[in-house]
């Protein structure tokens, strides 16, 4: 079973790689926002409890976000693979991410795929797509804002896997295709 994780700041381009990806190895894309929201349109027990702490305005702890990718892996077992989108953002995800998958899979987590954009390309895609698709929420300070964030709380996870030998960066500044074509010769050589 192939499990990969895409990473990379806002804007680098993982919606589309991963949608990509997916489809030329048949895995199951499992973007956290996405299992949040159909946990909670299901009203499953994990959904409920997610809804509630999401109403009153705090932050999922890493346990509970650790619970909705566990329950969507194993309710898809049937899946040749996973691509983790948005997964893990924290160190302490990374962990339980990787005691988790070698409890179930013997090698764990395959490779984490790490697509690397400069700032300023990335603040130009994002007040790009502002505009384009009208988000109010992709202002300049925000975006400052969610880099900051990245930087302090997600960009130690690729040192993390980096120490694994299991952490692979790609050039995300490129077209999608040749990004793509990158992305895919990494795969076939880890899986």
């Amino acid at each position: 079973m192939l499990y990969l994780a895409l990473f990379g700041p806002p804007g680098a381009g993982k919606g589309t790689q991963a949608k990509k990806i997916a489809e030329k190895y048949q895995l199951l894309h499992l973007s956290t926002g996405d299992i949040l929201r159909q946990e909670i349109a299901n009203s499953s027990p994990l959904g409920l409890r997610a809804a509630g702490i999401i109403q009153r305005g705090e932050l999922l702890s890493d346990e509970v976000v650790m619970a909705l990718v566990e329950n969507a892996i194993e309710t898809n077992k049937e899946a040749a693979g996973f691509l983790l989108d948005g997964f893990p953002r924290t160190v302490k995800q990374a962990e339980m991410l990787d005691t988790y998958l070698r409890a179930s899979s013997e090698r764990g987590l395959n490779g984490l795929l790490s697509i690397e954009v400069d700032k300023g390309e990335l603040t130009r895609r994002m007040l790009k797509r502002a505009e384009l698709e009208g988000r109010a929420d992709d202002t300049e300070e925000a975006i400052r804002n969610r880099f900051a964030e990245y930087e302090r709380k997600s960009l130690p996870v690729a040192d993390h896997y980096r120490k694994q030998e299991k952490c692979f960066t790609v050039n995300g500044n490129r077209e999608v295709e040749e990004v793509f074509r990158t992305l895919v010769d990494i795969i076939e050589k880890i899986r």
